[in-house]
């Protein structure tokens, strides 16, 4: 009679389907604080639960993407972004024969972090905490998880795995290292890591166009100027001759994605025999970047990237909402170290602990949009 549990079995599920290089549940390096195993979930599927159930995951909702929330309701906010990315790395890993729960779990949590006002906000933060390490998404991220988020009586932060906190800190598009006294720097990240680093850009370029045309900022003209989209448009009338309109748009940007996912996972499939990759080992050891496209999609991608910087966030609309959003942010942060008595329960309760501009980030960084310039309205 078979007496495994519910996770167990799953678990030998996963070594009986995933390919052997994949992070297998069974064989996680554990959390911060010991705690049983769950007799149903994986440990990863565990941390995505933690993840979703969240207060900052909440909160996402009205953070910015690209538009502030109040610009319209059809926008992307940080919330459905990150779903997206999620939805496209259990694409890749499923393909990839890696493990999709953990590439979902990192994919859920790594803009935790993220401040009110998207990347207008962060580099405010980031100039504003120049002497005290500067400010990063990515590294607040952790902090989210292991610290900030408070739902546990027990310890800080959702105890999550080393893999999904490992997963959150070694963006291999990132210049420097984050946390390397938790995590050894001569490492390369998983291949669920790596492939939602990469998820993540093709979310945000791809449906980053999509809101930018909605909005009317970008022009279905100028776009043809990139030669990803211009397939992408001209295999869309092919397929689907006489479309107009926003089904036009939504035709050619599903493209535009499963261009950027089919190329991600055919290169990284070739990679992965060419550097004779076998074990998670291997994957950790590996001489160069394994989730890849291939040079011409690379090239093509970063065509793209720099058409939308100067194509669509450099148009005077955004500006604005960027100069709106570093009055707010400085603003507040120059009230609150002024009186830190300002702030709200937990954050006023670290005072003692942490220094008050760190106290300050860790504060803003976790508003919302709207509540961010509540703030603000009633402090001026």
């Amino acid at each position: 009679m078979d007496c495994l549990t519910a996770r167990e079995r799953v678990e030998r599920y996963e070594h009986k389907i995933l390919a052997p290089y994949a992070c297998f549940s069974s064989g996680s390096r554990g959390r911060q604080y010991l705690q049983p195993e769950h007799p149903i979930r994986t440990a990863f599927q565990r941390d995505r639960d933690r993840v979703i159930h969240s207060a900052a995951f909440r909160r996402l909702e009205y953070k910015t993407q690209v538009f502030v929330n109040h610009e319209g309701d059809h926008y992307r906010t940080r919330l459905t972004h990150s779903i997206e990315v999620a939805q496209i790395s259990r694409t890749i890993a499923r393909a990839l024969g890696v493990n999709e729960d953990l590439a979902e779990a990192i994919a859920l949590a790594h803009d935790l972090g993220h401040t009110p006002f998207g990347h207008s906000g962060e580099e405010v933060l980031d100039e504003l905490m120049a002497d005290f390490g500067g400010f990063n998404h990515n590294r607040q991220s952790l902090r989210v998880v292991d610290i900030l988020e408070r739902r546990y009586p027990q310890h800080p932060g959702l105890n999550l795995t080393y893999e999904v906190r490992a997963g959150i800190a070694k963006h291999e598009m990132l210049a420097e290292p984050i946390s390397p006294e938790k995590f050894p720097t001569g490492e390369r990240p998983s291949l669920e890591a790596a492939l939602v680093d990469v998820a993540d850009a093709i979310a945000y370029n791809s449906h980053d166009i999509d809101d930018g045309l909605s909005s009317g900022i970008l022009d279905w003209n100028t776009l043809d100027e990139t030669e990803i989209w211009k397939e992408a448009r001209v295999r869309s009338e092919e397929l689907s001759p006489g479309l107009e309109g926003k089904y036009r748009r939504y035709s050619i940007v599903r493209l535009l994605v499963n261009r950027q996912v089919s190329d991600l996972v055919e290169r990284t499939a070739r990679n992965i025999v060419v550097h004779n990759i076998r074990t998670l080992d291997d994957v950790r050891q590996a001489g160069e970047r394994l989730v890849a496209f291939s040079p011409e999609v690379h090239q093509q991608v970063a065509a793209l990237k720099k058409f939308l910087n100067e194509r669509m966030y450099c148009h005077p609309h955004l500006i604005a909402m960027a100069d709106q959003a570093r009055e707010i942010i400085e603003t507040l942060f120059a009230a609150y170290k002024d009186d830190p008595s300002k702030l709200h329960g937990k954050f006023k309760l670290r005072l003692n602990d942490k220094p008050v501009e760190t106290i300050i980030a860790d504060f803003i960084a976790g508003m919302t949009d709207r509540y961010a310039y509540q703030v603000y309205r009633q402090l001026y």
